[in-house]
């Protein structure tokens, strides 16, 4: 019997938790003594914090409070910080409720919104709370990885809607909450119902902690042979993960019969980038890589053979605290300090215990080992040691040599260190609290007496009545950009007059101070704060700079693209435009994305680099080379038309200064390159980011897709849209799988146990079936030739096409043209000639003829590159395999 059948109906609270208890028995998870208390303090009525240890069962107090809050026919949230754990609960939560009773809300995609169970991101919970207040209804939230209520930049989102939702039970959940006494005691005032706190800290799989000062492989070695694997090596940066599994391939990992098994699994897996070819190498040793930076399809590789027992050592970043599906008996911090993005330092208890508590596998071990190695100098000086030792009792005489310290200004730890984090309980939860104009309009849209709303966002809060009295001051300014915007309207009582606050006051009544205005006073009249202007139904869900970007595309000409006249004889006459539209239209949108940091970092060292070296054989000074170089960044196309009218699209709409506009240029320049994926990832030098880098893509196709209206759309930017998703797909299929599966909810089906789930996911569509795509692909590769020949880079060109005759046609065509076009209009779809049924092909024979036309400076056109597209050979690779015959005179 299902869960839900199995709920009473009528819901009574006895009844319940015997259904509950008795339906994870019959699932083979029996409760433990923590589930039986968390569920019995919810059956009851009670709000639920439940700090209890990585792999004591906090999943199954969630699914408990769905079900109560279904068979008591009220909705229920599951709120987590990133869109991947959310997607996994919906799958989850899918297999127990059915796919009917489960939806899901990213921001960014959406399906079964209406469903009576809800997985989104804090925001999005948020934000509704902020809309809604206490008319939303809610009988259970599910707040996962709580302790993010601390988090600097997006902890608003986890207060919120312990503020509004007063008529709402909490599940506040978390390995490392800390003391949360105060939240509690808030939560019970403020809702009337008590709060229980289930703190047990036994773990069902109890921990044992080491530190060493033995070198990190001959450590690695050590656990291998007491079988403590899998062992997670755990690095606080990419590169130090990649650099630890490669020196860690020197050693014997597993067996040669577990090699054949690896290999057996690996089956036909496409490992189709540069990074690929390493990670094939590495899994084959059983050694994993795991970090943010790997594509989704090598980071699945990589828990699938681990959950099937097959990685011994997998080398990875702190990620690992976020709850990656990775079995683990043994976590081996390489360090204890960890750079945060402005200095390096230790880390907190919080950090330390979340690591750490992902050691030891319920239902594997009985037992998970948490190793700490010690700094390099120390282990340096620990051998030394030895060895004198060792000498020592031999009889030798040893020269002593002197201690070697760490290096100057970096931040060292200690076993003391070490000791004191085991110790130390997680650091108590700090508020977060912020305001934005967002926040305001949600507030201000939910009507009724939004003074009073506002009054007790704003000073009821969990901060420190300074921090609150900021707040108010922060409001009050957002609020007059609003009213002077228009957005927002004020209507005052008859018989009233203005204080400096917008606020309105009897007269003769004494006006009060700005700051403490929101508090109210006894001579305040209420005014009529409303919105003017209507707001869509997801305000500051979806991607908040999407009005924007519609306005800016509504500035730009849909008739600037390029195209040729032609004379009686049908032949190119004349530009009929310069083809800017379609990739400005892309820069617009890119503008409204989040930096793919490692790419745009990568973009401004190599033009810095350029940069230098033309100054330098321009003769320039060192010391002006250095201050002209402070002014070159990653290109930024637009960047001077999208500020200006980002600054008039906020005057009307002050709310947009929330969110920062970020010009940049990946898709753009990736398409004017004319690269493959894997191109521009080696040109950019971006093997450790090619994950992040794909996700930009993605979430580029995405935005593309949802914002851009239909009567924008030209021909030329569907060219490049569908070129867009065909390359995502290619590279990787899964981003865009899931979020097709899921926009359509057609395929919301539960997710394979891990014992049964494929190494080798399905293989992308046959690339040569999306014609437009491919033909954007074809055209790439011809326009790649192009843009070498122009730069007569005669070896490139050899090696690309060794049978072609480069240098001798080149030769030939320059003694005619001065120069190639390689603009807009140069690699217009009219100069690109496509016989997709060539006469002289084979039986059976599956080719494209085609021809790229060069754009001479005389504009004859008389000059040609011919080539040969392999339909067979493309739809195996991925891209688009052209064999270039050679160049030559029309």
């Amino acid at each position: 019997m299902s869960l839900i059948e199995s709920m009473p109906k009528p819901y009574e609270a006895g009844a319940a938790f015997d259904a509950i208890a008795n339906w994870a028995a019959d699932t083979g998870r029996p409760l433990y003594p923590a589930q039986e208390e968390a569920i019995f303090e919810l059956v009851a009525g009670a709000h639920v914090v439940l700090a209890t240890p990585t792999g004591s069962g906090k999943s199954l107090v969630a699914v408990a409070a769905h079900a109560i809050a279904l068979a008591q026919g009220r909705r229920s949230y599951y709120t987590a910080p990133i869109k991947a754990l959310v997607s996994e609960k919906f799958f989850q939560l899918v297999d127990i409720f059915g796919a009917e009773n489960v939806g899901m809300v990213t921001g960014d995609s959406a399906v079964n919104g209406d469903a009576p169970i809800i997985c989104c991101t804090a925001e999005i919970l948020a934000n509704q709370a902020l809309r809604s207040g206490n008319a939303l209804d809610v009988g259970h939230v599910v707040m996962d990885e709580f302790h993010y209520y601390a988090d600097p930049e997006r902890g608003w989102a986890w207060q919120v809607p312990l503020l509004e939702l007063t008529g709402t039970r909490f599940v506040l959940m978390s390995a490392t909450l800390g003391d949360v006494s105060a939240i509690a005691s808030d939560l019970e005032r403020r809702t009337g119902h008590p709060v229980s706190e289930v703190t047990h800290t036994e773990r069902p799989i109890p921990l044992s902690y080491e530190y060493v000062r033995t070198p990190v492989h001959e450590t690695v070695e050590e656990l291998l042979e007491e079988r403590r694997a899998p062992v997670y090596v755990v690095h606080f940066s990419q590169a130090a993960a990649m650099e630890r599994a490669q020196a860690l391939s020197s050693i014997r990992v597993i067996s040669r019969e577990q090699r054949d098994e690896i290999a057996r699994e690996l089956g036909e897996f496409r490992f189709t980038t540069g990074f690929g070819q390493t990670l094939s190498r590495l899994v084959r040793a059983g050694i994993g890589v795991h970090h943010a930076g790997m594509l989704p399809k090598y980071r699945r590789l990589v828990e699938v053979l681990a959950q099937k027992g097959l990685l011994k050592v997998i080398c990875g970043t702190d990620t690992l605290g976020v709850g990656i599906n990775v079995p683990i008996r043994t976590v081996l911090l390489t360090a204890l300090s960890k750079y945060d993005g402005e200095k390096t330092r230790h880390l907190t208890a919080r950090e330390f215990h979340q690591i750490a508590g992902r050691a030891g596998r319920a239902g594997f071990d009985n037992e998970g080992f948490v190793v700490v190695q010690a700094p390099e100098h120390d282990v340096e000086n620990a051998q030394a040691q030895a060895k004198a030792q060792k000498a020592g009792a031999s009889g030798k005489k040893v020269k002593k040599s002197p201690k070697k310290s760490a290096p100057a200004g970096s931040v060292v730890w200690t076993e003391k260190t070490f000791e004191r984090l085991v110790a130390a309980p997680p650091e108590p939860l700090e508020s977060r609290m912020q305001v934005s104009a967002a926040m305001l309009i949600n507030l201000i849209a939910r009507g009724g007496d939004v003074v009073a709303h506002a009054r007790a966002l704003l000073t009821e809060n969990h901060e420190p009545p300074h921090r609150q009295r900021e707040l108010v001051r922060r409001a009050l300014g957002i609020a007059k950009t609003l009213v002077t915007a228009g957005v927002v309207e004020i209507v005052r009582p008859p018989n009233s007059r203005v204080n400096n606050s917008g606020l309105t006051a009897e007269d003769g009544a004494d006006e009060p101070r700005t700051a403490g205005s929101l508090r109210g006073s006894p001579e305040l009249l209420t005014p009529e704060v409303r919105l003017t202007v209507d707001l869509q139904p997801n305000f500051a869900l979806n991607q908040p700079l999407s009005p924007f970007a519609l306005s800016v595309i509504g500035m730009l000409d849909p008739a600037d693209t390029v195209g040729f006249r032609r004379d009686d004889t049908g032949s190119a006459n004349g530009l009929l435009g310069t083809g800017h539209y379609a990739l400005d239209v892309v820069s617009v949108m890119e503008a409204t994305l989040d930096n793919p940091r490692a790419v745009v970092a990568q973009q401004q060292f190599r033009a810095r680099g350029e940069a230098v070296a033309q100054m330098k054989a321009d003769g320039i000074e060192y010391d002006e080379r250095m201050e002209r170089l402070e002014t070159v960044t990653h290109p930024q196309p637009l960047a001077e038309l999208l500020e200006e009218a980002f600054e008039g699209f906020a005057a009307a709409q002050p709310w947009i200064r929330d969110v920062e506009l970020k010009p940049k240029s990946v898709v753009r320049d990736m398409f004017e390159r004319a690269m493959t994926f894997g191109e521009y990832v080696s040109f950019y030098q971006l093997q450790r980011s090619e994950g992040g880098l794909l996700r930009y893509l993605s979430d580029a196709d995405r935005a593309l897709r949802q914002t851009v209206p239909p009567e924008a759309m030209t021909d030329e930017l569907t060219d490049i849209v569908e070129w867009l998703r065909e390359l995502v797909r290619q590279v990787d299929s899964s981003l865009q799988d899931e979020w097709e599966a899921l926009t359509q909810a057609a395929h919301a089906a539960t997710p394979s146990a891990p014992s049964d789930t494929p190494v080798t996911p399905p293989p992308p569509p046959d690339v040569t079936t999306n014609r437009r795509a491919f033909t954007v692909l074809v055209r790439n590769e011809l326009f790649r030739r192009v843009q070498l020949a122009a730069r007569e880079a005669d070896d490139e060109l050899v090696a690309l096409d060794p049978d072609a005759a480069w240098p001798e046609a080149l030769d030939a065509y320059f003694a005619e043209h001065d120069d190639i076009g390689i603009d807009a209009a140069a690699r217009a779809t009219a100069l690109v000639h496509i016989d997709e049924n060539p006469a002289d092909a084979r039986p059976g024979e599956r080719v494209w003829r085609v021809r790229q036309v060069l754009a001479d400076p005389a504009g004859h056109h008389d000059w040609g590159i011919d080539a040969v597209v392999d339909l067979d050979a493309s739809a195996e690779e991925g891209v688009a395999v052209v064999r270039v015959l050679g160049l030559s005179r029309l």
